[in-house]
């Protein structure tokens, strides 16, 4: 186990972004905007930068919320509008790397938060339990937000982003100003994840089944053994995604958390019903097996190469989004949607908030 200060530097290392060569912006191809077309309504639009163009982040802050002391990034405006933005596994804050100071140019204030377990977020209590289900996770956004003083915001994110995202706007919409969801709707039904998918796409989760062995977990938490694990999971997960090693590696130190694999093994499992919930979240996890619909202002994404996806239509989740809403696909993307394609989902972002401008006017 590693101690907090070690960790705290580890992760912190490098922080300032390395500036868009000169003239590179001019060079850059047009921005995805397909809001721009909205009769005097036009969307602002993002200059496209190359992924990989920032390599870390100027601020890193850290701010007591709920059970949790978060780390998180910060850029953008102090008074500006706010969006969060939120990672998946097996990534980290640097997800957004380029997204970030993309949005903060435009006049927002960007939060990026670590998820528990991750990074410099770690909780206040050694005796609170390391649950990863996924209203825990929804209420520490929340907490998060108060704890700033953040009334409302737009939230993006994609994997386990995406789904407390979601949750969010479900469970509390007055605290979304408009959500993009990559992959749609993540909302867990525990009861119905008893039911087995297609081979092919079992196969795609095989991690998941992984760690419902114990030699899983003893993975998780073996250093060198989790390190594999998680590139693994990079290269299958992002077909046509060029990363080098020092991309991979600025995240990797999130996984050192020392309740990395806690988190990770809870979560995966819980989700498959072979781990319990705290009792404390189950008036929520209630209204979430219902599968509530969303209501906010909605952008959802579909990388075209994330292995998980059945279809790339939108069509399966479509339903439960019952407010104004888009649906896009990012061609030749895989899963980390937010690092592999920086600008369009930059561009969802603002052009997710002109939707919920205009459902406000």
């Amino acid at each position: 186990m590693i101690n907090r200060r070690t960790f705290t530097k580890a992760v912190g290392l490098g922080v300032g972004a390395t500036a868009l060569p000169l003239g590179a912006a001019a060079a850059a191809p047009a921005a995805f905007g397909a809001a721009s077309d909205r009769p005097g309504r036009p969307a602002p639009v993002i200059p496209a930068v190359a992924p990989g163009t920032h390599t870390a982040f100027t601020e890193l802050k850290q701010v007591r919320a709920g059970v949790l002391d978060i780390g998180y990034a910060e850029a953008g405006p102090k008074h500006g509008p706010v969006v969060i933005c939120l990672h998946g596994w097996p990534y980290d804050i640097h997800s957004f790397v380029d997204v970030a100071p993309l949005l903060a140019d435009a006049g927002y204030r960007v939060i990026v938060p670590y998820l528990r377990g991750h990074g410099t977020t770690i909780f206040l209590s050694p005796t609170t339990a390391r649950n990863a289900q996924q209203s825990a996770i929804a209420l520490d956004i929340v907490a998060l937000m108060d704890a700033l003083k953040i009334r409302e915001a737009v939230l993006a994110g994609f994997d386990w982003g995406s789904r407390t995202a979601g949750i969010i706007a479900a469970l509390w919409p007055e605290r979304v100003k408009a959500l993009v969801a990559v992959s749609g709707y993540l909302i867990t039904n525990v009861q119905a994840q008893q039911n087995p998918l297609p081979p092919k796409a079992e196969h795609t989760w095989w991690y998941q089944y992984y760690f419902a062995t114990d030699r899983g977990r003893v993975a998780m938490q073996t250093r060198q053994n989790r390190h594999d694990l998680c590139r693994l999971v990079w290269d299958e997960v992002s077909p046509t995604w060029n990363f080098d090693d020092a991309t991979y590696l600025r995240t990797a130190a999130a996984f050192e958390n020392p309740d990395y694999a806690a988190i990770v093994i809870h979560n995966y499992r819980w989700r498959l019903g072979l781990a319990d919930g705290e009792r404390r979240y189950d008036r929520y996890e209630e209204l979430l097996a219902d599968r509530p619909g969303i209501g906010v202002p909605t952008i959802a994404l579909d990388p075209a190469l994330d292995p998980f996806l059945a279809a790339t239509d939108g069509l399966g989740y479509r339903r439960f989004f019952t407010g104004e809403y888009e649906h896009r696909v990012l061609t030749g993307i895989g899963h980390n949607a937010p690092q592999e394609a920086p600008t369009a989902f930059a561009q969802a972002v603002v052009d997710a908030d002109r939707l919920g401008q205009e459902t406000r006017e």
